[in-house]
């Protein structure tokens, strides 16, 4: 504020205005707002009306100019600073040495960049790249293609690996492992995957890929198993850890597991394809139904035209705009996806149709069937969901089978059209999974699992698993079941239930998690004696009422493990293993990615290695990170 301000006020009737402290006289501040008032009228009267008061306002002014001086001088810095010399910028015009710690570290984020965002080694002769590493350090030199490909990858796979080892040598009590065989549509490679899974010390489940190298030749299930040991050899894995390895239903897989003397389990989802494909989608007219989607489903596909017109139709109605889902054979929940997007469009399709031509429509009693499918296989869906979740182990196969099973045999309105069907899809889930209930691995699993315990099995499963358990814990080490292929099963033998009609027009209400629910309440822990600490911990831990279905069983066991400390040792191994191959599958549909038509002469060495970084790089750096 001004010094001027000492000896006015501004006037209380007119902001414009300011008021002479010594002979009130109004003076007008000029301007006609606040941001143009000016003092000079002010300092003029001082100076001509009151002169001695000018002085001091002068005096005043200068002390506050001296006072800022001094603050601005104590505020900068006490030397100038130099003017850089031409050696000075010579330097930094000069590149950067390529063993030098800046290029190194340079060079490596590009590896990094290359292998976790499926970039071709090319990338670093494009110009629109190099002109932004230029222009980001102008002093780096961009190494060579070759460079990247034959030094920095192997480099940063034997750093990830290291890491990997030295993971593995930690206290791990079973590993349980997926596999799938996979085959490039772009190039003549064939690639055989191994992920690995276990739960740590604290309760936690760990996950990481270890192999997909190259698979030639035939693949025969002595050339799988003699894969298998490599690279089971490779990560110095004792083949007593091995707790189990999930893989698809093809034969020769079974014959591998067999051959390696390696507990297999059939991998659920796969299985459940099968049955859904033998149960449901074979019957002739269901296959009709799909048949004719496909043909509508096609002809938006390949039609811009059609596709555009029925855009135009979604909007006068206010639907949202998609796109028909195409289904896939081997995937039987595409072709759910797929009917369900028709369905949901069946209104647009009906004024599609009223003027332009389609290859084929359903018809009144078809639209209706196909609302009974999808109500029919929402469950399967559902289940599907589930399992191929990255927590799901083979402790849920039991449940949900016994689950589906009950619902499949309860009556509903929306069985009509497809009753044949659904009595032919109870008998395809009971075939193909006869033996669960009856394998060592699914019971145990299941009961260890503090969301399930022993509620879904008969008294005869009950007493029978508990044994095995109790059998374990005596030993102190698993027990061999002396079969190396396991197979999925169903779950209790279905019981004679009631069946009637309903005579409600409401839709029903019956789902999956309702079968969950009725198991429960018909379940009670049978009497059991308490004769050792083990089983002490057994019959306290059964007589529990099970968590529920959301809650995370691992938790249950950090949670519980000083109350039942052998319990949770054997749930460590058994609740490690995952139900479905899905890790693998989702590995290769990576290794796509990673081999497609940019990198369709890279080789498997190099495409497995890059897989490899893709998958396990992260899983460190956000360690670094922390």
């Amino acid at each position: 504020m001004s010094a001027v301000w000492k000896h006015f006020k501004v006037s209380e009737k007119e902001a414009k205005t300011a008021v002479c402290r010594h002979c009130s006289a109004e003076l007008s501040r000029g301007g006609a707002s606040a941001k143009t008032y000016s003092t000079s009228s002010l300092i003029y009267h001082l100076k001509s009306k009151h002169p001695e008061h000018h002085a001091e306002y002068e005096k005043d002014t200068a002390a506050a100019t001296a006072k800022a001086a001094a603050a601005k001088r104590k505020a900068a810095p006490l030397s100038p600073t130099p003017t850089p010399s031409v050696a000075d910028f010579l330097e930094k015009a000069k590149k950067f040495a390529k063993d030098s710690a800046k290029a190194k570290g340079i060079t490596k984020r590009i590896m990094e960049f290359i292998a976790l965002d499926d970039q071709p080694f090319s990338v670093v002769e494009d110009i629109g790249f190099r002109r932004l590493i230029d222009h980001i350090e102008p002093r780096y030199t961009m190494p060579s293609r070759r460079h990247f490909s034959d030094v920095c990858l192997p480099e940063m796979y034997n750093v990830v690996s290291t890491h990997v080892h030295e993971l593995l040598a930690t206290d791990i009590a079973a590993l349980s492992f997926t596999t799938d065989i996979w085959s490039s549509d772009v190039s003549p490679t064939s690639m055989l995957s191994l992920t690995a899974q276990w739960i740590d010390t604290d309760f936690k489940l760990q996950k990481i890929v270890l192999h997909s190298q190259e698979f030639r030749g035939s693949h025969t299930a002595l050339a799988i198993s003699e894969a298998f040991a490599k690279m089971f050899d490779t990560w110095r894995i004792d083949r007593s850890k091995v707790h189990a390895v999930v893989s698809d239903n093809a034969r020769n897989m079974a014959k591998a597991m067999e051959d390696s003397d390696l507990r297999g389990i059939r991998c659920m989802a796969h299985t459940i394809q099968l049955a859904v494909n033998e149960g449901l989608l074979s019957q002739r007219s269901i296959a009709d139904v799909i048949a004719i989607g496909r043909k509508i489903v096609g002809h938006f596909k390949h039609s811009p035209l059609a596709y555009s017109r029925l855009q135009s139709i979604q909007e006068q109605f206010g639907t949202p705009q998609k796109r028909f889902q195409q289904d896939v054979s081997t995937r039987w929940n595409s072709t759910y996806y797929m009917l369900e997007s028709l369905f949901a469009q069946k209104r647009v399709l009906a004024t599609y149709i009223a003027d332009h031509d389609l290859p084929a429509t359903f018809n009144a009693y078809q639209w209706v069937l196909i609302e009974n499918i999808l109500s029919l296989l929402a469950p399967f869906e559902q289940i599907t969901k589930e399992i191929s979740s990255s927590d799901a182990s083979v402790a849920d196969v039991i449940p949900l089978l016994a689950a589906i099973k009950r619902l499949l045999n309860k009556e509903a309105e929306t069985d009509h059209g497809v009753k044949t069907a659904k009595n032919a899809l109870l008998e395809a889930v009971s075939a193909r999974f006869s033996q669960a209930d009856s394998e060592p691995l699914y019971c145990i699993a299941t009961v260890l699992d503090p969301r399930y315990k022993d509620h879904y099995m008969d008294v005869g499963k009950k007493q029978r698993t508990r044994e095995m358990i109790q059998a374990e814990l005596d030993l102190g080490k698993p027990l061999g079941d002396g079969d190396g292929q396991v197979m999925h099963s169903a779950g209790d033998e279905n019981s004679a239930e009631s069946k009637r009609a309903r005579t409600t027009d409401e839709p029903r209400t019956v789902s999956l998690s309702d079968m969950f629910d009725e198991i429960l309440q018909e379940n009670n822990p049978f009497a059991r004696q308490r004769t050792s600490s083990t089983a002490q911990q057994l019959d306290g831990y059964l007589s529990e009422v099970p968590i529920p279905r959301s809650n995370n069983p691992l938790e249950f066991w950090r949670t519980n493990q000083g109350r039942f400390p052998d319990l949770a040792q054997m749930a460590r191994r058994y609740l490690s293993a995952p139900c479905t191959s899905t890790d693998s599958e989702r590995l290769f549909s990576a290794a796509s990615h990673v081999i497609d038509e940019k990198r369709n002469r890279l080789s498997c060495e190099k495409a497995e290695k890059l897989l490899f970084i893709k998958k396990i790089l992260p899983h460190f750096l956000k360690k670094d990170t922390k």
